[in-house]
């Protein structure tokens, strides 16, 4: 976030401030430097959260004064002209208004002034607007760090991406054992969560549709990201995906997440190994963890860019290259890069600018995966 320090400079500044002068004045010898505790950062990421609020509300305060103003000197500059002219009659008026009014010299210069301040505050409103949106993205970030941390375990370490060969062949949903009118198969407790094969149905959404659920269950569906977290509750579970190109080639993976609450943006944690399998660069040991963005909700990773917006769909975008199978449905592959990178895609397995003809994604709590 630009012009905001982090939670870790922020309080090392304060440390060595504090550590400059000794109780005789004399220069002290500079303290190591500490990290910041989850608490110390949750109250700065707060606190700024609360500046950026306040400041919010004072410029559209000051904007709405300022309205008012206007307005009364309009109405004063209305009632002067009257008295002007009903007093002095054979006088000119120093200036005219667009509507034949004569306004006085003084009374028009405060105008010009109100007017080039509503703009200024204007401007600051933007501004403000925009940093906080900003803070709201770190402290979204911040509270993900905290679940990735709860979240660490030795027997992550194990989980990796399971691929069968490629140029497989699709299997048809009925073999899975999917009844037609359910999202709910029968095998080991899979729920289907996610289907496109015709592109009936519009994904371009905002976030309360990703969160509720859309489209038809027998056909293109999206099942909705509280039903989801609902499934899940706040155990590891295991997901699947299923794709297909235009060519009939079909590539399936399974890998375990776990899927936070609205909270977190409904972040999609993964493992290092599981991250780096599906192409992430920027991974901590921890893993990877991906909050979920729609075009109206900006929670990716990119400071610069809403990848939601830029692409097409919600999805755990990350920095908006590694995949996103709720983007735009083509009947043909465009001939256009610019508009193949706004379709579905899997960038490890067809790259980033094939557009897949199909998919299906399901979800299996960790409890299930034991019993069966």
């Amino acid at each position: 976030m630009r012009g905001v320090p982090t939670a870790g400079a922020a309080l090392m500044l304060c440390a060595a401030t504090a550590g400059l002068l000794s109780a005789q004045g004399r220069p002290a010898p500079p303290e190591p430097p500490r990290f910041a505790s989850w608490d110390e950062m949750n109250v700065l990421a707060h606190g700024l959260l609360q500046l950026g609020h306040g400041l919010r509300e004072h410029v559209e305060r000051t904007r709405g004064q300022l309205g008012a103003l206007e307005q009364r000197l309009d109405a004063c500059g209305a009632a002067c002209q009257g008295s002007e002219a009903s007093s002095e009659p054979s006088k000119a008026p120093e200036s005219v208004a667009p509507g034949g009014e004569a306004v006085p010299e003084t009374l028009r210069s405060l105008q010009t002034q109100l007017k080039a301040q509503n703009s200024r505050i204007e401007q600051l409103f933007q501004k403000v607007a925009q940093q906080q949106r900003h803070l709201e993205k770190q402290h979204l970030r911040i509270q993900n760090l905290q679940s990735q941390v709860g979240l660490l375990n030795p027997t992550h370490l194990g989980n990796v991406v399971t691929k069968p060969a490629k140029r497989k062949r699709l299997p048809k949903m009925a073999h899975l054992g999917l009844e037609h009118n359910t999202t709910r198969l029968h095998n080991g407790g899979w729920t289907v969560i996610q289907r496109r094969q015709d592109g009936s149905v519009d994904f371009n959404r905002p976030w309360e549709a990703y969160k509720t659920g859309f489209g038809d269950p027998q056909g293109e569906f999206w099942l909705g990201l509280e039903k989801m977290h609902s499934i899940t509750g706040d155990r590891g579970s295991r997901l699947a995906v299923q794709l297909e190109d235009w060519d009939g080639n079909a590539e399936s993976l399974q890998f375990p997440v776990h899927l936070g609450g609205e909270d977190t943006a409904y972040s999609l944690q993964l493992t290092a190994p599981v991250a780096s399998k599906l192409g992430a660069t920027t991974i901590t040991p921890s893993g990877l963890s991906l909050p979920f963005s729609t075009w109206d909700q900006d929670h990716d990773l990119r400071r610069d860019l809403n990848c939601a917006k830029s692409l097409s769909g919600g999805w755990w975008f990350g920095t908006c290259g590694h995949s996103n199978l709720n983007g735009q449905y083509f009947h043909s592959i465009p001939r256009q890069r610019e508009q193949r990178k706004k379709g579905i895609f899997w960038k490890t397995w067809r790259g980033r600018y094939y557009p897949l003809q199909a998919t299906t994604m399901l979800i299996q709590p960790t409890e299930a995966v034991a019993a069966s």
